[in-house]
């Protein structure tokens, strides 16, 4: 029967590979916050405006947003010519609704709020602009309710400021009171200027006359600036419940989280739910919002932000669009799987806190703008939580050469497992079957060993060990990735590596890791797909530079680009251990292209400072010449020189005869020796003596 772990692919969520009855194991790894933009890309500080130009002129509710506050009916809409009510009763509850601003400008609410005029409206009504006469008169925001009678609504403005009295963060919108005027109840907030991501949007669609996503690293860099604010209200037992373009508000050079009406207790399970179609979590309406329902929202607010996503409230309420109506998702794989993380049908399957989110969109926007066009290197990513960086020093890669898994500090038998001296991979497997606890860390070095001891039953035992204890631990399918390529079967670690990837889409190992995945396949599709994950890789963090430029080089090569193999490998900077193995290459590539005698010459003189082993330095020698010899041949009559010598085809003979029987010198194998003493006898220019 198939393992489970070897059942896991790529489309498929590592929990729920296993079943509804799997509960999802928390291990997380804590990373540091960065500003608006993370130092990576640049978003132009928010423009300053007077608060009074926000005031409507002529405020009124489109008809198409007219329904009932209670039970959600269509209201006040026009038919036979005529306009639809502002105010009434509701045909289908018979609650009261009103669509009429109660506020008007020189209003002056509790004695200390004068009304300057509304400005918006949202879920719970209109909200106006009004100057504090107490507080030096500081700009307030008043939100008034669609219906005074609503007790929900009312209940919710309650609430908001209850909940935000306890709520300080510099993210989040203040609340500072709740007070009545003339029967009804209006919230006094903070006044945030700036405007939201929604404006932006529309501001965006009418500059350009059609539908203008935000960039992808844009989004990005806002969403992940208002993330710690989450944090803290998850870490305070508290749901916002209602993200989405319209709550971020950029401000100055950053971003603050506003409407909080429909914000709750983690626990509570019966005050009313307040969402919006095309943000909310499927489960939300049968189970109620949790952290998970929180970070699905998070999700779609950047689909909606980065791509024209039609029939997101309708067609795709509860999926995301495809790949093939998606710029976004066809150009940033990255961020796909991102997004396709935060928004997974099972909220098991999402990410764990908003916090290992945080981790993983900071790493998605480093890819991000490493695959804008032009892009450099960046510098000198932080360190991964889970990942070593590979150490590759020369121009082969194998599977032993990937990332190393960084351990999880947590584990008790950490101490106990560095104890262990052996490195004989038969007496190390029968020391860690002795282990005193077989928790998840001893496991994965049984794997690890078993790989080293070339036997893939153990490790495909040990996969299943470690899914049996958590159904989410990505490292037994980075295991099975392992033993694939150790197995040689290309495709096998293909899958693997995806489903690593799609669980952790802003490390950068993965990628790495799936790149030399496909580069085993070695179609022209997976080595045109293995190209560009080692590109990413190479833009992206400066600990993958050495080891993505070999991976481009050998693609390239593979496909006959031998000029863009030599581009590739020149990347390789100075400072590396691996710069000779680098130079070494890029001679023994440019012998491939259709260089020329004078850049051949060039080649063979490089060569000879490059520190190589002596058969290394003597076969480049051999095919260096062959390749000017030949060129010669064929008609190349560009003027070079060979040691001081015009390099003619006599001078390139007797070098090449002298290459060859160098050659055969270090050439312990008696029959190849044989035939390079042969070919230098053949080579040697005719003489008359």
């Amino acid at each position: 029967m198939e393992s489970v772990a070897a059942s896991i692919r790529a489309i498929t969520p590592l929990g729920s590979a296993r079943g509804a009855g799997a509960r999802r194991h928390v291990r997380q790894r804590r990373a540091r916050r960065s500003s608006l933009g993370a130092g990576l890309t640049q978003v132009p500080p928010a423009v300053e405006t007077d608060p009074t130009a926000a005031v409507l002129a002529a405020p009124v509710v489109p008809e198409e947003r007219r329904v009932c506050p209670s039970c959600g009916a269509p209201v006040g809409r026009g038919h036979d010519g005529t306009p639809g009510r502002t105010q009434g009763y509701c045909p289908q509850c018979r609650n009261p609704f009103s669509f009429t601003p109660k506020l008007e400008a020189g209003d002056l609410v509790a004695g200390q709020y004068e009304v300057a005029g509304p400005i918006a409206h949202g879920g719970l009504g209109w909200i106006y602009l009004a100057r504090d006469r107490n507080v030096s008169g500081r700009w307030v925001v008043l939100k008034g309710l669609l219906n005074a009678g609503d007790e929900d609504a009312v209940a919710a403005a309650i609430a908001e400021q209850q909940f935000l009295a306890q709520v300080e963060h510099p993210q989040i919108v203040e609340v500072y009171n709740v007070v009545e005027h003339e029967g009804l109840a209006y919230t006094v907030m903070e006044y945030v200027g700036g405007a939201s991501l929604k404006q932006m949007l529309k501001d965006r669609l009418l500059a350009r006359g059609e539908y203008d996503p935000l960039p992808v690293e844009t989004a990005l860099a806002f969403v992940l600036e208002i993330l710690p604010a989450f944090t803290y209200l998850h870490d305070h037992g508290l749901l916002y419940c209602d993200f989405k373009p319209d709550n971020l508000i950029h401000v100055a050079d950053g971003v603050k989280l506003i409407d909080l009406g429909g914000m709750r207790e983690i626990d509570d399970l019966d005050s009313p739910i307040y969402g919006t179609v095309g943000y909310q979590a499927p489960e939300v309406a049968e189970v109620g919002p949790s952290i998970a329902s929180d970070i699905y929202t998070i999700g779609r607010t950047l689909v909606v932000l980065t791509t024209e996503f039609r029939g997101y409230q309708t067609r795709f309420v509860d999926s995301l669009p495809p790949l093939t109506q998606t710029p976004a998702f066809r150009e940033h794989d990255s961020f796909y799987r991102l997004v396709a993380r935060c928004c997974a049908p099972d909220p098991a399957d999402r990410f764990v806190s908003v916090e290992e989110l945080r981790v993983q969109m900071l790493g998605v926007l480093r890819q991000v703008v490493a695959d804008t066009p032009g892009a450099g290197v960046t510098t000198q990513a932080p360190p991964s939580a889970y990942f070593e960086a590979p150490v590759v020093t020369g121009e082969t890669l194998d599977w032993w050469q990937l990332p190393g898994l960084r351990p999880d500090e947590q584990d008790p038998m950490n101490t106990w497992l560095r104890g262990l001296q052996t490195s004989d991979p038969g007496e190390r497997l029968a020391s860690l079957r002795q282990a005193p606890q077989h928790t998840p860390e001893v496991i994965l070095e049984m794997g690890r060993t078993a790989l080293r001891a070339d036997q893939g039953d153990l490790v495909s035992q040990a996969a299943d060990a470690l899914l049996a204890h958590d159904p989410w631990d990505w490292r037994a399918v980075w295991l099975l990735g392992l033993d694939a390529l150790r197995r040689g079967d290309g495709a096998a670690a293909v899958d693997s590596f995806h489903a690593v990837y799609a669980q952790l889409p802003g490390e950068i190992a993965p990628r790495f890791a799936l790149a030399a995945a496909h580069e085993r396949v070695a179609t022209d599709a997976s080595l045109a797909a293995a190209e560009s994950s080692y590109t990413t890789c190479l833009r992206t963090d400066a600990a993958y530079v050495v080891a993505a430029a070999f991976g481009i080089a050998r693609t390239r090569a593979t496909r006959g680009d031998f000029t863009g193999a030599v581009s590739a490998v020149s990347a390789v900077p100075p400072t590396s251990g691996a710069y000779s193995r680098a130079r070494w290459m890029r001679a023994d590539l440019q012998t491939r292209t259709d260089a020329g005698v004078p850049a051949l010459m060039d080649v063979l003189a490089d060569s000879r400072r490059i520190t190589l082993e002596p058969h290394t330095r003597a076969r480049l020698a051999v095919q260096v010449l062959e390749k000017a010899l030949a060129a010669r041949l064929a008609g190349d009559t560009r003027e070079a020189t060979l040691d001081g010598r015009s390099a003619d085809e006599p001078t390139l003979r007797r070098s090449l005869e002298s290459a060859y029987r160098d050659l055969a010198r270090l050439t312990p194998a008696p029959g190849e020796r044989h035939l390079l003493v042969d070919e230098a006898n053949r080579i040697r220019p005719w003489s008359l003596i």
